[in-house]
């Protein structure tokens, strides 16, 4: 019985293999389903990103013209002051003083210069005379003018408007002309510089480009520039490339470059770090793929998995030169119209037959601001 029994099992063993072959014999596993980004020539802005810092637009640096006590501030520290605001009051009195002192003797030798005028006709007064008295009148005239102008300095006023910083000098203090030591600091805000520092070879390589052909625009002649800052915020309003440095920094192999920034809301203070975006240029007919449809082979090189016309993927080695937000630029390896599998890549092996489907695992940006 127990050998039957056992017969029965190894029929049975050797039978259902057999069963499961028959059934499924000479059918192909299906091709393998993969995402694909169909490869389009279109307009492509190219930027690069920089460091800088912000400057103010004009800076006014609020110095005595006159030795004195200063009286009185005028203003409150941080405020917005127009040009010819009051700002500070030295004490006038000394120069008050030599003001009338300077009228009282314009006034004296100008009566003594008309009684030598009447009495020159009379050959009463010589020639040098008269002309001694018109001098000493001219001078005098000059002294009231001086005279006038210090008396005038004791009022101190804003030479330009803008953002006025905290003051260095209290009531009571001296002060002298010519001293060292700002009474105050005043910014114009706006608009506001942000001078970067790219490394001279980059510029090289854009003024390349350009010659070359490939930008459609060309570089710090009214570029676009964005701004992020510190934090992490994109300031809202673009501003312009206005010059380029006309020397290089031996230390550190960088030029300046300056924009201009509309700054309304006095957002940007001078002296803040910020990374600036700048428009290079257009290339006309640029392509782009998806970062992740790019892979590298053994020797670091840049290539692609691509759908022929056969639905059967193949690699294809590419030129990528740089990153355009989530995307690499092409410059060569690949034309118009053609699909690079973006999904899936992992699973391929070169020659297998696959099912194309737009991908769904794409967000390009593209947008220069971002």
């Amino acid at each position: 019985m127990k050998k039957i029994f056992l017969t029965c099992m190894l029929g049975l063993a050797l039978s259902l293999p057999g069963c499961e072959d028959s059934g499924h014999r000479g059918q192909a596993a299906p091709p393998l389903e993969v995402g694909v980004y169909t490869v389009k020539s279109e307009p492509v802005t190219i930027s690069s990103e920089l460091p800088g810092r912000t400057i103010a637009y004009r800076v006014a640096e609020v110095r005595p013209q006159v030795n004195g006590i200063v009286l009185k501030r005028k203003f409150e520290e941080g405020a917005i002051v127009a040009e010819g605001d009051d700002l500070y009051q030295i004490d006038p009195d000394v120069y008050q003083a030599a003001y009338n002192k300077a009228v009282a003797n314009m006034d004296n030798l100008e009566k003594l210069a008309k009684r030598k005028a009447s009495l020159k006709d009379s050959r009463t007064v010589s020639a040098q005379d008269y002309e001694d008295a018109m001098y000493a009148l001219e001078q005098a005239k000059a002294d009231v003018a001086l005279a006038r102008l210090n008396l005038k300095y004791c009022q101190i006023k804003a030479p330009l408007s803008g953002r006025i910083g905290r003051s260095n000098i209290t009531e009571g203090a001296l002060v002298t002309n010519g001293q060292p030591q700002a009474m105050a600091v005043i910014n114009q805000l706006d608009p506001m510089f942000v001078d970067l520092t790219p490394a001279m070879t980059h510029l090289l390589k854009v003024e390349s480009a350009f010659h070359s052909g490939q930008p459609h625009l060309p570089f710090l002649q009214d570029a676009d520039v964005w701004l992020t800052l510190e934090d992490g915020t994109v300031y809202p309003l673009a501003g312009k490339m206005k010059f380029l440095d006309n020397a290089v920094d031996q230390g550190t192999g960088t030029v300046t470059l300056r924009a201009e920034f509309p700054n309304p809301d006095q957002h940007l203070l001078p002296g803040m770090y910020v990374r600036a975006k700048v428009q290079e240029g257009v290339v006309e007919n640029g392509k782009i793929i998806p970062q992740q449809a790019l892979t590298r082979d053994i020797k670091g090189l840049p290539q692609v998995w691509v759908v022929n016309a056969e639905n059967v993927v193949e690699v294809r080695s590419i030129r990528a030169d740089r990153t355009l937000g989530n995307t690499w630029l092409v410059t060569e390896g690949l034309d118009d119209g053609e699909k690079v599998v973006t999904e899936g890549v992992q699973r391929l092996v070169r020659g297998q037959a696959v099912t194309p489907k737009e991908a769904t695992n794409l967000d390009i940006k593209l947008a220069f601001r971002e």
